[in-house]
This record gives structure tokens, sequence and C-alpha cells, in this order.
């Protein structure tokens, strides 16, 4: 990691050592952390994406630290997921309020399980003072195969998500308002918020059957949306097919579960087009992974998103998360 720039009492190297620098069985990594710089042996294209998790922004204000690496981590993997990239290194530049060994040490577990389990190695950053401020860069290859963008859909493809919609959304709501621990489906919910599932595999599957592909980071009509304009084309949802969870329509009455899944975002779901001839190709495959895909609209002729419920096309209350 480069030069640190928190309290001169305390050795910020040795707080990298401590935490940040661990051992890469990666042959590609010909010089990790302990330089200027990284230096890694890379052939073919990369995938290269950047996050920012701000305090009381991108997580509630007192969040463990595990679950802010945990986070930290999986917000990027899913971007990896979405262009079926390969993840492969990682940089990471991480602000602190001050030095904290029992804080530093959660946030390196949950940050290295996400890491570890996909073969991902930290190999340089940054370590400041300052309000509590998370920012991964994670770089992947492709391995010879193609990449997915949000450019490749054309009419008539149908809509697919993968797992469960609105979970997310519906669980910050309620660890916000304080009753997140009232019982297990608020807790499962609470929990799909803080750790969400990156889909990786599925994603590096989709490669051989998907036109284009985001992942649900915004709220399905707000990521949908972007693969419309860049596919330049609209989108039709219909309403009724959006997988819901058993734990969302527990605590949630229906039109609010499909609220929280249209707009709700933080799932990192894929969203993707296809075919529909490859619709029981792409169930068989994603089914080897243990992961659900659900069909749930199709691309038109057009602009934008319009959702139909019941036939009827509506308008949802909004249509995602706004970062500014």
């Amino acid at each position: 990691m480069g030069p640190a720039k928190i309290d001169v009492s305390r050795d910020e190297f040795q707080t990298i050592r401590n935490f940040f620098a661990r051992r890469t069985e990666d042959p590609d990594v010909q010089l990790g952390i302990g330089d200027d710089a990284a230096i890694v042996d890379a052939s073919g294209p990369l995938a290269v994406a950047t996050d920012t998790l701000v305090d009381g922004v991108h997580f509630p204000s007192g969040t463990a630290a595990e679950v802010v690496g945990y986070r930290a981590a999986a917000i990027n993997l899913s971007d990896m997921a979405a262009m079926a990239a390969r993840p492969r290194w990682c940089t990471l530049a991480l602000t602190i309020p001050a030095p904290d060994d029992s804080w530093l040490e959660g946030f390196a577990a949950g940050l290295f399980t996400l890491a570890s389990l996909h073969e991902v190695s930290l190999i340089g950053g940054d370590l400041t003072r300052g309000p509590l401020s998370v920012t991964l860069q994670l770089i992947g290859d492709f391995d010879g195969q193609p990449a997915l963008t949000r450019s490749g859909g054309h009419i008539g493809d149908q809509i697919f998500v993968t797992g469960t919609l609105g979970d997310a959304a519906a669980g910050l709501a309620l660890i916000q308002e304080g009753s997140a621990d009232e019982g297990d489906d608020h807790r499962a919910l609470a929990e799909r918020f803080f750790r969400p599932t990156p889909r990786v595999a599925a994603g590096r599957a989709l490669a051989q059957f998907a036109t284009a592909a985001i992942d649900v980071s915004d709220g399905l009509i707000a990521d949908l949306t972007h693969v419309c304009a860049a596919s330049d084309c609209g989108a039709v949802v219909e309403v009724e097919r959006l997988p819901l969870s058993a734990e969302l329509l527990s605590l949630f009455p229906p039109q609010s579960a499909q609220a929280f899944a249209l707009s709700g975002g933080d799932d990192y779901e894929l969203c993707f087009t296809a075919p529909a001839a490859k619709i029981r190709a792409i169930e068989s495959e994603l089914d080897t992974l243990g992961t659900s895909v659900h069909p749930i609209g199709e691309l038109v002729a057009g602009a934008g998103v319009e959702c139909r419920r019941g036939g009827h096309v509506f308008t949802p209350a909004t249509s995602g998360y706004k970062h500014f």
C-alpha cells in the first residue's frame, strides 16, 4: 500500500502488515503489497471495477466492521459477475477515523472471507485518516471467454433475473426502523442487505447464453433502463413474474414487496437478456450452480422500461436509488 496518513504515533506500515498483507498463491502477482505499486502479469482483456462505500450513505453508521468488509468485496465481485469476468486482484483505499485493531481485524475478516472464496489477491492500496470510507478496485480477466456488456440486447430477447428481488431493500428498511431482530424473517432480510451474494459463477456461466447483463444495485427499473439505453431498445416487465422470497411476502403485502423488488436495489442479483430459445439451457446451467433464474419480461422496440400489472401499464412511485 502507498504512504499512510494516519497518526504518526502508530506505525501505519505495521498496521498494513498486521491486517492486510496476505500471502498469495497467484503466480501472476509479481509484486504485491509493500512497494509504490503492484506488478501483475496479465494478458488479454481486463475488467476493472471500482466502488466506494461511505459510512452513513452506503451502510448505516455503526455497522459491524466485518459486514463493511464483506459488503465492499461483494459489491465489486458483483460487477465482475455482470461482465462474466473472472476476478483476480484488488486494491483497497481505506479511510478510518483512528487506528482500531478490533475494527481492522473485523473488517479484514469480512473482506478476505469473499476474497479468498473467489481467489482474489489484495495487491495494494492506501490507508488514510478521516471519516470512514472504503474504496475497493477489483481487476478481473476473461480466461478466453467473451465479456458480457449492457449493449448486446436485441428486441425479442427475454429478460431474466437470478435469485429473488426486494429482500435487501426491505432488510434495510427493517434495520433503519430498528426491527431487524424481531424474528427469523426479519433477520433473513437484514442479512440479505448486510451480506449479498455476488453471482460470480452464474455470470461466468451466462457468457455462453446471455446477450446483455447488469447487476441489480440501484433497483431493477433503474438498472434495466441502463441496458435498454445501451442496447437501443425498450423493455416490458410483468410485475407478477418478479421472484419474491417467502420472507419478504411474510412481512410485507404483495404490492409493497413488488415495490421493493422494482426499485429497492442492493440485491446484487444479475439481470440479463437472452433469446427465448435459451431458457431451458440457462435454467439447467444455473441449476447446477444452485442459482435460481426467472424470466420477467421482454426487450421491445422503443425506449425505457414499462411495468405491467395484470396486463395494465402502471408507473412505480420511484425507479431506484439516486446517487445525487
